[in-house]
C-alpha cells in the first residue's frame, strides 16, 4: 500500500501542548528526539512576498498556456476533420461534372427541336406518351445531377472556410502560447530564475491521460473528492496525476492538501512526494534518494500534457509548462540550505 501523510487535525490542546514545549526546552528537559520533526509531516515551503508574486504569476502563465495548448489541439483535431469534409465533397464535384459533361453532350446532339421532333413523329398516343414520360425522367436526371455539382461546391465553399477559421485559430492559440511564454520567463528572470537543462529519464513510463472535454479543453474542477493522503481535499486531476505517478513507481510518501495559504496546495491542486523512503525529512536528497526525485520530476515532465501539469520543483530548478527547466531558489542562499523551501528533499507537482 502507498505510504501517505496521516490526517493532521487541530486539536484545542495545541497551544497548552506549545507552552510545555517550550518550557521544557527552555529548562533543558527536552530530550534530542522530541524537538526531532514528524517525518511524516507535509514540507514548509515557506513564503515571502517575492515568492508570492512568483508564484501568482506563473500560476496564470501555466492556466493561460495550458488553456491555449487545449485549444490549438482541438483546432488542429477539428482542421483534419473538415480536411476530410472537404476531400469527400471535391470528390463528389468531380463524379457530378462527368455526369454534367453527360448531360450537356446530350443537350447538344439532340437540342430542344430534337426533343420536340421524338414527341412529333410519335405513331399513335401510346407510343407519344411513352416517349413523354421518357423525356421527364431524363430532365429529372440532368435536374438531380446539377443539384448534386452546386451541393458538393457548397459543401466544399464551407469546408475551405471553416478551415481558414482554424488556422486563425491556432494562429491565436499560438501568439497566446509564446505570450504565456514570455510572461513566466519574466517571473522567473526577476528572481534570478535562469534557463538550466533541468532533468532527463529516457526510461520515464507514459501516463494515462487525464479525461478532457468532448472539445479538447480542460473540465472545470474544484476541491470535490476526499485526499488520500491527508483529511483534506484535492481535484479530481490531482488525484489522477498521483495515481499515474504510483502506477508508475513512485510509491513513497505522498502529501497534497494542506491549509494555510492561497495556492495550489489548499485549492486540492498541488501534492509533495517525499525523496526519501522516510519521509520528508529536512535534509537534502542524496545517492539513490536524489536519483528518485529526478525520475519523478522527469516524469511529470514527461506527462504534462496529458496530467495537465502547470509546474514542478525539484532541487533548485523549476519546469514551467511554458517555459521549461529554470533555477529555483526560494531563500536566495545556497541551493539546499532550506531542504524544504528549496525542494532538495521533496518534489513538488502544481495541477492545472
Amino acid at each position: 500500500m502507498t505510504p501517505t501523510v496521516p490526517p493532521h487535525r487541530r486539536r484545542r490542546s495545541r497551544p497548552a501542548t506549545a507552552i510545555l514545549t517550550a518550557l521544557l526546552v527552555l529548562l533543558g528537559f527536552a530530550s534530542p528526539a522530541w524537538a526531532e520533526p514528524n517525518p511524516t509531516a507535509p514540507p514548509n515551503e515557506g513564503s515571502t512576498p517575492t515568492l508570492d508574486t512568483l508564484r501568482t504569476n506563473l500560476e496564470s502563465a501555466a492556466i493561460g498556456w495550458l488553456d491555449a495548448e487545449a485549444a490549438l489541439s482541438g483546432s488542429k483535431a477539428k482542421q483534419a476533420e473538415l480536411q476530410n469534409i472537404l476531400t469527400l465533397a471535391e470528390l463528389d464535384i468531380a463524379r457530378a461534372r462527368v455526369g454534367v459533361g453527360r448531360y450537356a453532350g446530350e443537350a447538344y446532339k439532340t437540342g430542344r427541336f430534337g426533343v420536340l421532333s421524338a414527341l412529333l413523329n410519335a405513331n399513335n398516343p401510346d407510343q407519344f406518351l411513352g416517349r413523354a414520360q421518357a423525356m421527364e425522367k431524363v430532365t429529372q436526371r440532368d435536374q438531380t445531377i446539377l443539384s448534386q455539382l452546386a451541393d458538393a461546391k457548397r459543401r466544399a465553399a464551407e469546408a475551405k472556410k471553416a478551415i481558414d477559421d482554424e488556422i486563425q485559430n491556432q494562429a491565436n492559440a499560438l501568439a497566446e502560447m509564446a505570450k504565456r511564454k514570455t510572461a513566466a520567463e519574466r517571473a522567473l528572470s526577476a528572481v534570478g530564475g535562469g534557463a538550466t537543462r533541468g532533468w532527463l529519464d529516457p526510461n520515464s513510463r507514459a501516463a494515462a491521460p487525464a479525461p478532457r472535454n468532448a472539445n479538447g479543453s480542460w473540465p472545470s474542477e474544484t476541491c470535490s473528492i476526499n485526499d488520500p493522503t491527508t483529511s483534506g481535499c484535492i481535484t479530481p486531476r490531482t488525484l489522477w496525476a498521483m495515481k499515474e505517478a504510483q502506477k508508475a513507481g513512485f510509491t513513497r510518501y505522498v502529501s497534497c492538501y494542506r491549509p494555510g495559504d492561497k495556492w495550489e496546495h489548499p485549492k486540492g491542486r498541488a501534492c509533495d512526494f517525499s525523496a526519501n523512503k522516510s519521509g520528508f525529512i529536512n535534509a537534502s536528497a542524496s545517492g539513490d534518494d536524489k536519483t528518485y526525485g529526478n525520475n519523478l520530476a522527469y516524469f511529470f515532465v514527461k506527462n504534462a500534457i496529458a496530467l495537465g501539469v502547470m509546474y514542478v520543483v525539484w532541487y533548485c530548478d523549476i519546469w514551467h509548462v511554458g517555459s521549461g527547466w529554470s533555477k529555483y531558489n526560494s531563500a536566495g542562499s545556497n541551493c539546499g540550505d532550506s531542504p524544504a523551501g528549496d525542494h532538495t528533499n521533496h518534489v513538488h507537482v502544481s495541477i492545472y
